[in-house]
């Protein structure tokens, strides 16, 4: 039978179809908020849709995660009628999914004008200018990740409150943890193998109930792509399981954050080698890796809003819980924003550690790759490295990060190296998205609110 991975073609995509028998295909895309949406298609319309694109309603890129319409943004919305977007679907990303049988799925991206704007899109065209620069990305993104005995509906019933993680206490790295529980790991492990979003190491984290994998290093495009589909269905295997998984910025006030990390490095096009390794200057740091890590830091305040997407997300932004504060860098350094890797022709990397598990990986990796490859284009340099602990020293005022997103957003909205990167449509429609997002969060008044000031005020 024919791997679902090797499929590479409008052909093969058809011929495994034929070959399983199948009536329907599922097919999804991810819209600005990372979440995938789609549906199932017959065969006739699947194989129409392989050779001509379908259309697809561009609501998806109308609307917040909560299915709330942007009352922002030019592209689409009332005045335009939400009219159908053109959409391609992508062969190579065949996978089987396990627990439907003989089903299979296919990521889908916009196309034509709605390219510009779609996450997956944007990252691609990042990476075509990487190309254009001689240069390969590869790329690999670990996640952490709270697991719950609850479902649905009974953490609606709870009102968010009182929820009973898998595992109780701090306790990380533990084998206890990972050989009383064995099956459910094996389980995770295996779904993500079968659907090749395979993870290199998958550990318990400090906090009741957390868990942290890193996914295996790829392209970077097929490495969002598999981030992408973790994220998802992770939440699918832990709800059919009576248990759920969030991947909030920061779920409780009283536990760390949980960071979706991302592992970069580049190698020349042709020969295959690193274009971060140079065994004769100090860290083994070549020149270029130096260029890249110095856009990464210079332009880390302008794109925050890309790394961090979300209200929540500043909420993991506080001292000593693991989080960068600033637009850092330091060797092997866990305090600072960015850690540089030493290693080998194939480990020499840098950790965007600056990312929160709430980003969707198309845009946080767009933005990781895209800062790199500017400081290139100009030279760049960093400031001086940090040694020892980043969140008690004093940093230069031009690596602040923005404390709120939505001056993170007025960030990007008025860089001009971003208009340059991503493209106008794409900073203007995602700006907008998130000065809605931080809007709609002013709308609400919270307990702390409540206790702080009603009586007293």
């Amino acid at each position: 039978m024919l791997d679902p991975r090797a499929v590479q073609s409008v052909s093969d995509a058809k011929a495994i179809v034929e070959e399983r028998g199948l009536t329907h295909i599922k097919v999804g895309l991810f819209d600005i908020d990372g979440v995938m949406r789609g549906k199932y298609m017959s065969k006739a319309k699947f194989f129409s849709s392989l050779d001509n694109g379908f259309a697809f309603c561009d609501v998806v890129l109308g609307w917040d995660s909560k299915d709330q319409l942007y009352d922002n943004v030019q592209y689409t919305g009332w005045h335009t009628g939400y009219p159908d977007a053109p959409v391609r679907i992508i062969p190579s990303s065949c996978r089987s999914i396990p627990f439907e049988g003989d089903m299979l799925l296919f990521i889908a991206e916009f196309d034509d004008q709605a390219h510009n704007i779609c996450p997956r899109g944007t990252l691609q065209r990042v990476i075509e200018k990487a190309s254009n620069m001689g240069f390969d990305v590869s790329a690999a993104f670990e996640y952490e990740f709270f697991m719950f005995n609850e479902t649905p509906d009974s953490i609606r019933e709870k009102g968010f409150r009182n929820l009973k993680p898998i595992t109780p206490d701090f306790f990380g790295y533990s084998v206890i943890r990972n050989s009383v529980h064995a099956s459910l790991y094996h389980d995770l492990l295996a779904l993500c193998q079968d659907m090749d979003m395979p993870i290199e190491g998958l550990h318990t984290e400090t906090g009741p109930g957390v868990l942290e994998a890193a996914l295996t290093y790829d392209n970077a495009s097929d490495a969002a792509d598999k981030a992408a589909l973790f994220k998802t269905f992770v939440k699918v295997w832990a709800q059919r399981n009576e248990m759920m998984a969030t991947f909030m910025a920061k779920w409780s006030g009283d536990l760390p954050g949980q960071s979706g990390h991302i592992h970069l490095s580049l190698t020349h096009q042709g020969g295959g080698t690193s274009a971060f390794f140079n065994p004769d200057n100090e860290y083994s740091m070549s020149d270029t890796q130096r260029h890249f890590l110095a856009g990464q830091q210079r332009l880390m305040p302008e794109f925050l809003s890309m790394i961090s997407p979300t209200v929540n997300s500043f909420s993991r932004m506080v001292p000593g819980v693991w989080a960068p504060l600033d637009a850092t860098w330091g060797v092997e350094n866990r305090t600072t924003a960015l850690r540089v890797i030493p290693g080998g022709e194939k480990s020499q990397r840098i950790e965007y550690r600056l990312g929160a598990a709430d980003a969707n990986p198309y845009i946080a990796l767009a933005a990781a790759l895209a800062s790199g490859l500017y400081g290139i284009e100009h030279q760049l340099e960093p400031l001086p490295q940090v040694k020892g602990n980043a969140y008690e020293q004093q940093h230069p005022q031009e690596v602040a990060l923005p404390q709120t997103l939505f001056e993170a957003a007025a960030r990007l909205k008025t860089s001009k190296v971003a208009q340059e990167m991503f493209g106008q449509a794409f900073v203007a429609h995602y700006v907008a998205t998130r000065e809605w997002e931080e809007r709609e969060y002013r709308k609400h008044v919270s307990d702390w609110e409540l206790s702080r000031y009603f009586e007293i005020i």
